[in-house]
Formats: structure tokens, sequence, C-alpha cells
């Protein structure tokens, strides 16, 4: 009943991961794992951990369609609290790296966002950002981009209207006017990540967090959390198995 799917070769209990699951998505601002041991009485913080790891695998619908209309697309840097382990007794030591991320958000008209997608980039660059645009956003869409040049090969495919932002000048134009949804997901994205989890957030295990916020996100308006349970659901039971050993791995981002 549960090979193939996030639960397989799992000793907890089917009940338990439906608990978990309904726990994590009647939160309007979801549940870190140390909320979770406490609330099901898990004698382990590794448990809760890895079954908010396996859930947030199954938090990108296979085959979802790509953002289409107005989209903005910009890059901000999240702070993140990394804590690293230290020899037995002597305690664990904390250490800030910078994180960075490119956002995407569909622009309602006369007012208002849909739809995102959030992505960790090495860098700022080209090589980063235009693969992330050509596989979340349609063809043909109107792409609205700050003057950086890192976008002008995305131009021949996209209708691009780009605002030159000089920070420096007294006249400048603030970043959040031209940008005003990619600048309000970051400012949301960044309370949740320090709200919710304290920004003690591993870089190489970011992305799934920011699977976890999108996921949200793009169902904000949803007045049923049963209906998120059940979404949840029904797409962990698609997706492939993951063991804790798999989700600690070291990923060359930590090298």
């Amino acid at each position: 009943m549960t090979s193939g799917t996030i639960f397989d070769k799992t000793r907890t209990p089917l009940k338990v991961w439906l608990a978990a699951a309904w726990h994590l998505t009647s939160q309007k601002s979801g549940m870190s794992a140390l909320g979770l041991q406490r609330v099901l009485g898990f004698g382990s913080y590794q448990t809760a951990w890895t079954i908010l790891h396996r859930f947030r695998r199954a938090m990108v619908r296979p085959g979802r369609e790509r953002l289409k209309g107005i989209v903005e697309v910009d890059q901000s840097y999240l702070a993140i609290r990394e804590r690293r382990d230290t020899p037995v007794g002597t305690g664990g030591k904390t250490r800030t790296t910078k994180a960075v991320v490119v956002f995407a958000v569909e622009i309602l008209e006369p007012k208002g966002f849909g739809r995102i997608r959030l992505q960790q980039i090495e860098e700022e660059s080209t090589a980063s950002v235009e693969p992330f645009v050509r596989a979340v956003v349609e063809p043909g869409s109107v792409l609205r981009t700050d003057g950086a040049a890192i976008y002008r090969a995305l131009q021949d495919d996209y209708q691009h209207e780009r605002t030159v932002i000089k920070s420096v000048m007294p006249d400048a134009i603030p970043a959040h006017v031209p940008l005003p949804g990619v600048h309000r997901v970051a400012s949301l994205l960044k309370r949740w990540l320090l709200g919710t989890h304290q920004g003690a957030v591993k870089p190489a295990h970011l992305d799934h967090y920011l699977d976890e916020f999108v996921f949200r996100f793009n169902r904000r308006t949803s007045h049923s959390r049963g209906l998120l349970f059940y979404r949840l659901l029904e797409q962990a039971v698609h997706a492939d198995p993951i063991t804790y050993r798999q989700i600690t791995r070291k990923s060359p981002r930590e090298g």
C-alpha cells in the first residue's frame, strides 16, 4: 500500500503520518520539526524532522503549469542561521550564511498576485537565472525585471520590460516600485523562515523549504484547510520514496 511513496519502508504508523500531514497543513504558517515533535509526542526530533522533509518532497506537483501573463523576476538574499555540530559535550555553533534566491511572481490586473516559483541559485548570473525562467515562465509572457544584463538572453522569447534601478542616485526609483510582487513575496518568505523555523535552515535543504512556501502561497486563497490536507496526501502517494540518509546526504553546497 505504501510501497513507492514517501511512506515507503517507514516504521511510523500511517495514522501518525496522517496526523502530521493535518498539523502541517492546518496551521497557516506550517510547523517546525520541534513543534511537530511536541504535538505528536515523538521521542526523537529526527523522526519529526524526517517526516516534514518527506512531505516537502511531495509539495511540487509533477507537470505543473508554468507561470504566464505578467511575471516579475528578481533575486534576493536570505540570511540563514546554520547550526554546526561540535564534539559531544561542547554544544553547537551557529554560523550565518547568505543564500541567493530567484523569484518569479505572476501579477494580476488590476491588482494582486497570482502564483509564484522560487529557487536557490549559486550566483546572480545568466547561467543561473536563465534556465530557471525558461523552466517556470511560459514563452510569450510579459517578463518584468530590473536592468541587469543577466536577462538579455530572454528578450527573444518573452516580452521583456526592463526598469533600470540606479540606487546610488538621490532621485532613483525604489526597487519595490517597479517590482512590487517580488519584494512582497521576498518579505513574506523571510518572515516565514524566521517565524516558523527561526531562520535555522541548512543551505542544502533550502530548496525544499522554498517548495513548502510556494505550496502554501499558491493555495493561500483556499477557504478549506481540509483541501490542502487532501492535496498534500494526493501528491504524497505519487512522490518518489526517499530515506533519511538520502535527505541528510552532504551536498556540493556544503562542500
